[in-house]
């Protein structure tokens, strides 16, 4: 049975640690952070760190002195070890805040989760070292669109729209589903960001449409850079999705991944599988 650290201690999966009164769950009152771990190290964790800092600032959060990436890494890679998932992991820390109303909580100090998961490798399936062999099955989600302000570039625990496209995908038998902005213009996905590739030039949507800043987008276009491929971040609508020659999806778990269908619309990956072999090892 997995273990997960609530605050900084160890509990067994499934033991009831918080209670009806906690605003991360009244509320969604909270940010956390989807991290990689291999052979006991982490993956990008100045990135992340700095993405969870901005958003426990932009939150209001007051953060002690002893709240630091340094204590967290500890912790995370203590999580890892009691659980045995060393080979590599996905890990989850969600900081969130504590007891109260709306408009009286008790304090405003970061309360956190720290969860483990096993990656198995190959074929994609979760390493970040293999692009998938089959590409991906995309279907577009319209029924809620995700909100252009200064919350959308973070990974915060309010979660409503990517929840019901990540129902949405498993109802289409897909494997995920592409989230519209509230113009609707295309954002990213219930978790990774999107890339196309039209007569070989990439694009993306700019963190103003929306998306969520993710840590693998970022590194990649800064990577593309030293191949001579520029990334165009700007304004995507569905029409350039389906007109796309390639499309491809990044998250911080998962790396890369090839994108072989939406609806009727078929890819290529040729540039896709380039990029994905040159720049895997430096990006994940």
């Amino acid at each position: 049975m997995n273990l997960f650290n609530y605050n900084g201690k160890l509990f067994k999966s499934g033991t009831a640690v918080i209670g009806p009164a906690t605003r991360g769950l009244r509320y969604g009152d909270g940010v956390f952070e989807t991290m990689r771990s291999a052979k006991g190290q982490l993956a990008m964790p100045d990135e992340h760190f700095a993405r969870l800092w901005k958003g426990m600032n932009a939150l209001h959060f007051d953060i002690p002195a002893h709240f630091s990436p340094a204590g967290l890494t500890d912790e995370i890679l203590k999580l890892v070890e009691k659980n045995r998932h060393t080979e590599a992991a996905r890990l989850r820390l969600t900081v969130f805040r504590g007891e109260g109303g709306l408009y009286d909580p008790v304090n405003h100090f970061p309360n956190y989760f720290i969860e483990s998961w096993e990656l198995q490798a190959g074929n994609g399936a979760g390493d970040g070292k293999t692009m998938n062999s089959n590409g991906l099955v995309l279907d577009i989600y319209r029924d809620a669109k995700k909100s252009c302000d200064i919350l959308s570039n973070l990974k915060h625990n309010n979660f409503l729209p990517y929840t019901m496209a990540a129902l949405y995908a498993k109802e289409q038998k897909c494997n995920d589903a592409i989230v519209l902005n509230s113009f609707g213009r295309v954002c990213d996905t219930t978790i990774a960001n999107i890339f196309i590739i039209k007569q070989g030039r990439l694009f993306t949507p700019s963190l103003a449409e929306g998306c969520v800043a993710g840590i693998t987008r970022k590194e990649l276009i800064r990577q593309l850079n030293t191949i001579d491929l520029q990334v165009t971040e700007g304004e995507l609508t569905v029409s350039d999705l389906l007109e796309a020659d390639e499309l491809f999806l990044t998250n911080s778990i998962q790396g890369i991944r090839w994108v072989q269908r939406i609806g009727e619309t078929e890819y290529g990956n040729e540039l896709t599988a380039k990029i994905y072999s040159s720049l895997i090892a430096t990006i994940c």
